[in-house]
């Protein structure tokens, strides 16, 4: 028992910064954060781009910085055959204090993943994979420890 509080309470202290954006989560999952940038004096030679929500660029900021992210997030992936939205909300649902690095697997994927397509921030988004990577981890937390206080 003593090894899991302490354990809890170092995974509390990484997964807390995070957890001030999942009002904020809730409140536009499933929806798109992102526009294309159709400013003045854009010639039609130009190419459109795509501007986030501050919030989201924030919390992808945060995230990326923290311990939580894992650099072998593909491994993650093929491990446990992760191949589609469904494989990722099934085991993310199903997830427990064992599958701690499988949640940060595919967090990292859409945060790390998204420096390079950018266009998985706003996957993480509208398929609601930020919302349920921290709720659950939330969960799980919560379960071995105390409720947060957020």
């Amino acid at each position: 028992m003593e090894y899991m509080h302490r354990l809890m309470m170092e995974n509390k202290g990484v997964l807390m910064p995070l957890l001030r954006y999942l009002p904020w989560l809730e409140q536009k999952a499933g929806q798109s954060v992102s526009t294309n940038y159709q400013g003045e004096g854009l010639a039609e030679h130009s190419m459109a781009f795509p501007v986030y929500d501050s919030t989201l660029m924030s919390f992808v900021r945060e995230a990326g910085s923290s311990p939580l992210m894992d650099r072998n997030y593909l491994y993650v992936y093929s491990r446990n055959r992760i191949r589609t939205h469904e494989d990722e909300r099934r085991i993310i649902s199903g997830a427990t204090w064992k599958d701690w690095d499988v949640l940060r697997g595919i967090l990292s994927k859409y945060v790390l993943g998204g420096r390079v397509k950018a266009m998985l921030w706003n996957e993480g988004m509208t398929e609601r994979i930020f919302l349920l990577v921290l709720s659950r981890m939330k969960e799980i937390i919560e379960y071995w420890d105390q409720p947060f206080q957020v």
